[in-house]
């Protein structure tokens, strides 16, 4: 494996972020997910997929979204979603670089605080804590629809 190129995902990077979506949802992708779809999100204001690039595909993925908090004096908090490894490249860091280029990237716009959700099947929660998340002050909370 070559040395992992951390970045910001562009509209190129389409189908292997589809790729790595599908392995990461148990609701399938629906078969209608185009390219215009992956680009609106990358220009979204505030929002920024990182990824792991190896040798020459994006093995490694999340979604960053900066959102602005008037109960912080308009500074922006960060939702991180999304965050998704290769089934063949866990175990690797691909997945603790690219959240750290996510927290870097939230720190350094000025962010007073990085939120995620994490679901109880997948046993990631320890993964994130390693990284200095922890659910010892809030809950998180879904309404599905």
């Amino acid at each position: 494996m070559s040395a992992p190129d951390i970045r910001r995902l562009t509209n190129a990077d389409f189908d292997d972020a589809l790729a790595l979506y599908r392995a990461l949802t148990r609701d399938p992708v629906p078969v209608s997910a185009a390219p215009r779809d992956f680009a609106a999100v990358l220009a979204h204001p505030g929002t920024a997929i990182f990824g792991a690039e190896v040798d020459g595909r994006i093995r490694s993925m999340l979604t960053a979204h900066l959102l602005p908090n008037m109960t912080s004096g308009g500074r922006a908090y960060g939702l991180i979603e999304n965050v998704v490894t290769d089934p063949g490249f866990q175990r690797r860091g691909l997945g603790r670089m690219t959240l750290r280029a996510a927290i870097d990237h939230a720190r350094g716009a000025g962010a007073y605080k990085l939120m995620l959700l994490t679901g109880t099947a997948r046993g990631a929660r320890g993964f994130y804590e390693k990284l200095g998340f922890s659910d010892a002050e809030k809950h998180g909370m879904v309404l599905r629809f």
